[in-house]
C-alpha cells in the first residue's frame, strides 16, 4: 500500500512530437519536419522554475517523459530537465525516471545516452509482435525490430516494461494467448496490455464506421480480457490495474500517484495536473497546442490554460473512479458516504467486493468498470 507523504509529488514531461500519427491514437501528438530544440528544452526547464516556485519544498517520487514520443528528444535536454527538477524540488532517494519510447533503430541507438540523462526504467510502445498487424497499426517498426528493442532495454535499464494491444480485427483469443506467451518470454517485471478502442476524432474511427473493419463484439472482447488474466496471473504478473500488470513491488510508481489520487505536476502542450496548496486541490492544464504553449512560457514563464479548484465532492468522486482501477482498491473510509445498498448490490451481483476494510471491484467488475462508477456516484 501506498507510503505516500503530503508533500509527495511526481512529474509528468509531455514531448508532443511524433515521426508518424498512428491511426488509432487520440493523444496530443503532432508530426513536424523541424523543431527548435534549444527553445524547447528552454521553455521546460522555465515552466519546472515557475511550477517549482509555487510548489515549494515537494520531495518528488517520480518524473514522467510521456508523449508524443519522448524518445525523440535529444538526451541533453532529458538530462537537462532532470537536473531541473533535482535542482528545484528534492529527488527521493531511488526515484523513478521513466521515459517512453519507441522501438525503431533510431531511437535504440540513444538509449545509453537516455540512461547516461537519468533515466532509469523505459516505456516501449510495441503493441504488437506481428509485422502484418504492426503493419495495419502503422506502427514505425517491425516485430524483429521491436524484440531487439526489447533485449536492448532489459541491458541497459534497471527497468523496463511494453505495451501491446489486443482485441484487434480478426484477432482470436487462441492466438491472443500465444502472442502474449511471446510477449513474456521477453518481458521484465512489468508489461501494459491495452483492448484496441475506437476513438472518435481518429482514421481508426472513419475507416471503422465506413466498415474497412470489424471490431470484436463485447463477449468476444471479455473473452480476450479473461485469458489476459489467465495467461498473466498464471505467470507472476497480475493485473494490478485494469490494464497493467507487475510482479510484486514492479507496479509503475509514477502511474499509481495518477490512481491513488496523489499529486502530480503536469508539464508541457496539454498536460494536466492535481496539485494541492494548502488544503485545497486544483485541477491545472497546460495549453494544448504546442506553438501556444511555447509562445506563452516564452511570455510569462508557463503555458498554463486552466487553472481550476476542486471542490471536495469533485475530489471524492475523483478519488473513486481512479482508484477503482487498482486491485487493492479503495479504504471503506473513501466511499462512506456512498448509498451502501449500491455498494451491497454491486457485491451481491459479483461485480464487487470487500477485502481486508478496501472496496475492489472483481474481474467481473472490471469489465463493467464504466458501469459501476456511474452506478456508485449517480
Amino acid at each position: 500500500m501506498s507510503l505516500a507523504r503530503s508533500d509527495d509529488l511526481a512529474v509528468y514531461i509531455h514531448w508532443p512530437f511524433c515521426v508518424s500519427k498512428c491511426p488509432y491514437c487520440d493523444f496530443n501528438s503532432h508530426v513536424r519536419d523541424s523543431i527548435d530544440q534549444d527553445a524547447w528544452r528552454n521553455a521546460y526547464l522555465s515552466e519546472i522554475q515557475t511550477l517549482a516556485a509555487r510548489l515549494p519544498g515537494r520531495r518528488v517520487t517520480s518524473v514522467f517523459f510521456g508523449g508524443g514520443t519522448p524518445s525523440l528528444m535529444p538526451a541533453d535536454t532529458v538530462a537537462a530537465i532532470v537536473d531541473a527538477v533535482a535542482t528545484y524540488w528534492d529527488i527521493m532517494p531511488g526515484a523513478e525516471i521513466t521515459l517512453e519510447a519507441n522501438p525503431s533503430t533510431v531511437e535504440q541507438g540513444r538509449f545509453q545516452a537516455f540512461r547516461a540523462a537519468g533515466i532509469n526504467r523505459v516505456s516501449l510502445g510495441v503493441q504488437a509482435l506481428d509485422d502484418n498487424v504492426l503493419k495495419f497499426l502503422e506502427r514505425p517498426h517491425g516485430a524483429a525490430e521491436a524484440k531487439q528493442a526489447v533485449a536492448l532495454a532489459a541491458q541497459i535499464f534497471p527497468r523496463f516494461s511494453f505495451d501491446l494491444i489486443y482485441a484487434r480485427p480478426d484477432q482470436t483469443p487462441a492466438q491472443w494467448r500465444t502472442e502474449l506467451r511471446e510477449a513474456l518470454a521477453l518481458a521484465g517485471d512489468h508489461l501494459s496490455l491495452y483492448q484496441l478502442t475506437i476513438e472518435q476524432g481518429t482514421p481508426f474511427y472513419t475507416r471503422h464506421a465506413r466498415g474497412e473493419f470489424v471490431m470484436p463484439d463485447a463477449d468476444l472482447a471479455a473473452r480476450f480480457y479473461e485469458e489476459t488474466q489467465d495467461v498473466m496471473t498464471g505467470h507472476g504478473l497480475p493485473a494490478y490495474e485494469i490494464s497493467n500488470h507487475a510482479r510484486p513491488g514492479q507496479e509503475s510508481r509514477h502511474n499509481l500517484t495518477y490512481w491513488r489520487y496523489q499529486d502530480y505536476a503536469g508539464i508541457g502542450p496539454g498536460a494536466h495536473g492535481r496539485i494541492t496548496e494548502n488544503g485545497q486541490i486544483s485541477a491545472t492544464r497546460m495549453h494544448r497546442a504546442p506553438d501556444i504553449w511555447l509562445q506563452r512560457v516564452g511570455t510569462q514563464g508557463h503555458g498554463l490554460a486552466d487553472d481550476t479548484p476542486v471542490t471536495p465532492q469533485q475530489a471524492q468522486d475523483e478519488r473513486i473512479m481512479m482508484g477503482l482501477r487498482l486491485r487493492e482498491g479503495l479504504p471503506m473510509s473513501h466511499v462512506a458516504h456512498l448509498d451502501q445498498n449500491r455498494i451491497d448490490q454491486l457485491i451481491t451481483e459479483g461485480l464487487a467486493q470487500i477485502q481486508d476494510t478496501r472496496l475492489q471491484v472483481t474481474g467481473r467488475g472490471a469489465l463493467v468498470l464504466n458501469e459501476v462508477n456511474r452506478f456508485l456516484l449517480a
